[in-house]
């Protein structure tokens, strides 16, 4: 029970202050003429102006509330390390016992993990939670039992009350970490990249130690192994082999006695791309379809394009002035014997032999093919004429043979059950959609797969693989009808845009294939293949452990399944001949940027309320109440500032001048004035 005099005024205090200014001017006045009850008026005036004032007494009836303490408990990644979650679980349960046993005192404790993704401890977003969830007032102490590694410092609260930090850790420990500073999402294939990475030794690290070995390994390959300096940022020039992505291991083994591996290897998965795609293509003779390729390249930045179309045959005899023949001569000799290589795809659009090119520069573009390059045949009445590119020693590499009859008939490709599972016919559309071809030229297909028929089921579309490279065949010169909107047109640019795609080598149309695409932790494997079925995919995790992984065809040709991994490093995949690798979470962990325990980022939020770090290797601290404002912290010991704070039950108020009371003194002092002025 508590008591309390209040003020209630009759009147606004603005008026009451009026009327207590005129009492005292009329008690001056009073007292100036000499008036011998000047003190009794002045009295009566303080019992009007007092019981105006309206005072009570006011009577409380409090029930005493208890302090609370919140005890942050740091269970993220980098409390894993050494002996940190033992020290941990140890300090906070002798804390705990001790605060509980203090009278008129809560605890409250609030465990923090890894936050989401990679964003490391996140200590302050807890400590807002729960600060939040309880009054601010009865809030007597804040303790932190972390190693000091919190991410999100910069977005602590207004604390209530004095924090400290119990510091997990030794000051024995040290760590090797290594650092890749610049990754590139993309880089040219063919060309050098530099990467600069930088190994360093934090803590008590052992003294003498100038170099780390080094390991480098490209998609899972047997790595490579170098030496470089501690300390030091080393620029290293790395080429990536081919297309797509490619997954870059670095590795520093594990030092004796250092804290953890976790650290030393990182994880760089760059896209390779090219630079520029070069092509060269000849047509025969002028055509509307000669426009649709052009038109195709073109209209890829990244297709750097060469194109030449024979105007006039050698044979035809007009009597034109050689100087007038052409404006740039065709550099036969520079383009198929010198420069041949330079080239990613050569395209033969309605070529003939015309004694143009010799049979050698043919048979050069026949090595050409074996070694890696890729040539397409659109193919025209030519093809099927005595002049035939394939009576040429472009033959042997050809997967179909005219048989020397043109096909001049209405008809709508259509895609082969094959095809429906091919990368480069696969999901074009329906070909009821699909406007009529009105020219296709006989063949035989002699090997290859057959991915499009035209007139009764003839092969309209052959690919095959010869050597290294690649070889096509449109047996009909009439694709661009679809582009002009012949009967509705189709897919044209589509299905050219993949085939040209396909013969250099891009990754995500191969029909043989298996990769992995990454979200987080969440990998989702997906093999492609021209096959009904395929077996279960052995995954291999960053420890060695193998497991088996079912896909489900979700579409022709394609096979996809989603697998969690719980670890983060290399990943790899395997099914019968193919394999891919692929790296799961962060190349650098968050958690693991700074393993050294440290009280540097929370210092500054500590001192704020004269808060203090502990180490718990030095024991544990003893806990002592301090009044608000004064250092919270000393040697051996963490301070609590009672508070003190209460529930009111019950209030009660009764007044201090019964009014009867105020008029029996106001009247009495005004009579004993006046009694005492008449006696005068």
């Amino acid at each position: 029970m508590t008591g309390t005099v209040l003020f209630d005024p009759l009147i606004p205090w603005p008026v009451l202050a009026v009327v207590a200014a005129i009492a005292i001017a009329g008690v001056a006045v009073a007292l100036w003429r000499g008036l011998s009850g000047w003190a009794l008026r002045g009295l009566a005036a303080l019992v009007v102006i007092a019981a105006l004032s309206g005072p009570v007494y006011q009577v409380e009836d409090r029930a005493p509330l208890t302090d609370i303490v919140l005890m942050i408990e740091d269970e993220s990644a980098s409390q894993t390390l050494s002996d940190r979650a033992e020290q941990t679980a140890q300090a906070a349960d002798a804390l705990a016992d001790e605060i509980e046993s203090r009278d008129n005192t809560e605890l409250r404790r609030i465990k923090v993990g890894d936050g989401d993704g990679d964003e490391g401890t996140q200590v302050m977003a807890a400590l807002n939670e729960a600060l939040a969830e309880e009054p601010r007032a009865r809030i007597a102490g804040i303790v932190v039992v972390s190693d000091g590694i919190v991410h999100d410092a910069d977005q602590a609260p207004d604390l209530p009350a004095p924090t400290h930090l119990l510091q997990t850790g030794r000051s024995s420990d040290w760590d090797r970490r290594l650092i890749v500073r610049n990754a590139p999402a993309f880089a040219i294939i063919g060309e050098p990249v530099t990467l600069t990475l930088r190994v360093e030794d934090s803590g008590a690290a052992p003294a003498g130690a100038t170099t780390a070995p080094l390991e480098i390994s490209v998609d899972g390959a047997e790595p490579e192994q170098f030496t470089i300096p501690i300390g030091t940022d080393v620029e290293l020039p790395v080429t990536l082999p081919h297309g797509g992505r490619n997954v870059l291991q670095f590795t520093v083994p594990q030092a004796e006695g250092e804290l953890t591996d976790r650290n030393n290897t990182a994880l760089i998965q760059m896209n390779g791309v090219r630079d520029r795609l070069r092509v060269l293509l000849v047509s025969g003779e002028p055509h509307p379809g000669g426009r649709t390729w052009r038109n195709l390249l073109k209209s890829d930045s990244s297709v750097d394009l060469v194109h030449f179309t024979i105007l006039r045959p050698p044979e035809k005899q007009d009597g034109v002035p050689v100087d007038e023949l052409s404006l740039i001569a065709f550099p036969t000799r520079e383009l198929f014997l010198e420069k041949i290589n330079d080239f990613d795809l050569i395209i033969f659009d309605r070529y003939k032999r015309r004694g143009i090119l010799p049979a050698i520069y043919l048979d050069n573009v026949s090595n050409y093919i074996n070694e890696g390059g890729a040539v397409l045949i659109a193919a025209g009445p030519d093809f099927a004429s005595a002049d035939s590119i394939f009576r040429s020693p472009l033959a042997s590499i050809l997967p179909a043979q005219p048989t020397a009859r043109v096909i001049e008939e209405r008809f709508v490709p259509m895609v082969t059950d094959l095809g429906q599972r091919h990368p480069v016919t696969t999901d074009l559309g329906d070909p009821e959609n699909w406007g009529a071809w009105l020219r296709q030229i006989d063949v035989n297909q002699r090997r290859g797969e057959m991915l499009m028929t035209g007139v009764d089921d003839r092969p309209l579309l052959v690919l095959d693989r010869v050597g290294e490279g690649r070889v096509a065949m449109l047996a009909s010169d009439h694709a661009w009808l679809w582009s002009r909107g012949f009967e509705g047109g189709g897919p044209q640019l589509e299905l050219l845009r993949r085939l040209a795609h396909w013969m250099m080598k891009e990754p995500e149309l191969e029909e043989e294939a298996l990769w992995a695409e990454a979200n987080g932790q969440i990998m989702r494997i997906i093999r492609q293949t021209l096959e009904d079925e395929v077996g279960p995919v052995t995954v291999t995790l960053p420890n060695g452990e193998t497991l088996e992984v079912t896909l489900d065809e979700v579409s022709p040709g394609r096979f996809e399944a989603q697998y969690y991994g719980p670890e983060i490093g290399l990943y790899r995949l395997q099914e019968g001949e193919h394999s891919a690798v692929i790296g799961l979470g962060p190349a650098a962990p968050k958690e693991f940027e700074r393993t050294i325990a440290t009280s540097e980022v929370l210092d500054p939020i500590l001192a704020g309320l004269r808060g203090g770090t502990i180490r718990v290797e030095e024991g544990l601290p003893s806990i002592r109440n301090v009044r608000a404002g004064r250092p919270a912290s000393g040697r051996g010991w963490i301070g609590l500032t009672p508070r003190d704070a209460y529930e009111t039950r019950d209030v009660t108020q009764a007044g201090l001048l019964p009014p009867w009371l105020v008029l029996l003194l106001a009247g009495g002092f005004l009579v004993g004035g006046w009694l005492r002025e008449g006696r005068r």
